[in-house]
């Protein structure tokens, strides 16, 4: 394939994203969201460990209950703060693979369209090319294309 080929294909697929008129993975909340997560991942721990001391440097049974909602309080910041840490971690991860994924469906797109129709696909057209060069059958260099897409996809 060549570099004007993929080139007009990356620009095509930014075109298709831009009219979908989604926003920007980058901007302030999902960067909210993670720093929100690390921050209770990082008081969650330190409100239950507070309450055990609380808990336990008294007799008084009600500011041991107190004590207590104190620990559950933490320990959920401590879970939400990693589900939302979570989140904003595999969004990130499967934003781009989504991406990609798009992109090489449309490759693969390409190439079965060119193989239908009965056109020459850029890779075949190369390895004809090149087989000219190296006294090679048309035939073989098919065969040769054929082997460099499937060494790509498999």
């Amino acid at each position: 394939m060549s570099d004007n080929d993929n080139t007009e294909r990356v620009e095509r697929f930014k075109a298709e994203v831009a009219a979908m008129h989604l926003r920007d993975p980058a901007t302030g909340l999902d960067r909210l969201l993670v720093r929100l997560g690390v921050a209770g991942l990082v008081a969650g721990p330190c409100f239950s460990i507070a309450a055990w001391f609380i808990a336990h440097g008294t007799r008084n049974p009600l500011q041991q209950r107190d004590a207590i909602v104190v620990g559950l309080i933490g320990v959920t910041l401590a879970v939400v703060g990693g589900a939302l840490f979570v989140k904003g971690a595999m969004a990130g991860f499967l934003r781009f693979w989504m991406a990609r994924l798009c992109y090489e469906q449309g490759a693969q797109a390409d190439r079965l369209a060119a193989a239908l129709t009965g056109r020459t696909s850029p890779e075949a057209a190369e390895a004809a090319a090149a087989a000219a060069s190296d006294g090679r059958a048309p035939a073989e260099a098919e065969t040769a294309a054929g082997d460099k897409d499937a060494s790509r996809t498999g």
